[in-house]
């Protein structure tokens, strides 16, 4: 197959994709992390035409998902970042492409888009660790999970502070390590979605 992995530099989807024999490529603003042959350093809208049988969007979730709404609603950020974030969401779920999966944290798309068609976590494909992840799904079936880790006895994931906030402290590259996808999620897209 034809594979799209927009939205992502580090390449975690595209690889597995690729192990997998597939014609997979990354497409991100930012450059790569991995084989450059591989990516496509431009808007998604660039490519996002070019006869793919599939395609995984992660769009930036900043201004969607629910831990970082509290900015708008307080009226720190402008609510029109959150709009254009929707309606880049929107164009990208009806693009003209059989296969499509678009993964987000809890946040806005539930109540402004529609519902997602599955929530995972990381500890459902051998990480034990929590992140939920929403996924809308086109012509895909729902991942089934892998690799099932218990809960740890202490009742906090690895990657939770005593609070069960996440670990990772403000820094400029929070973001880029948040948006990672986790290589079990990767592996069981590339093998359940092919």
């Amino acid at each position: 197959m034809r594979v799209l992995i927009g939205c992502e530099f580090s390449q975690i989807v595209t690889k597995a994709f690729r192990d997998k024999g597939h014609e997979a490529y990354s497409c991100d603003l930012l450059p790569t992390e991995g084989n450059p042959d591989w990516h496509y350093q431009c808007d998604i809208f660039d490519v996002i035409n070019n006869e793919w049988d599939l395609a995984v969007f992660h769009p930036p979730c900043t201004y969607l998902c629910s831990s970082g709404m509290h900015w708008t609603r307080r009226g720190l950020r402008d609510p029109k970042l959150t709009e254009d974030a929707i309606e880049f969401v929107k164009v990208l779920l009806s693009a003209n492409i059989p296969k499509i999966a678009l993964e987000n944290p809890i946040g806005c798309i539930s109540t402004r888009i529609r519902k997602p068609d599955q929530i995972i976590q990381p500890w459902m494909f051998g990480h034990a660790e929590s992140k939920a992840t929403c996924l809308w799904l086109k012509g895909l079936p729902l991942l089934t999970p892998t690799n099932i880790i218990p809960k740890p006895l202490s009742g906090r994931w690895d990657n939770q502070t005593p609070s069960g906030q996440n670990k990772l402290g403000p820094s400029s590259e929070r973001a880029k390590q948040r948006s990672r996808t986790y290589q079990g999620i990767a592996q069981a897209m590339a093998i359940q979605w092919s």
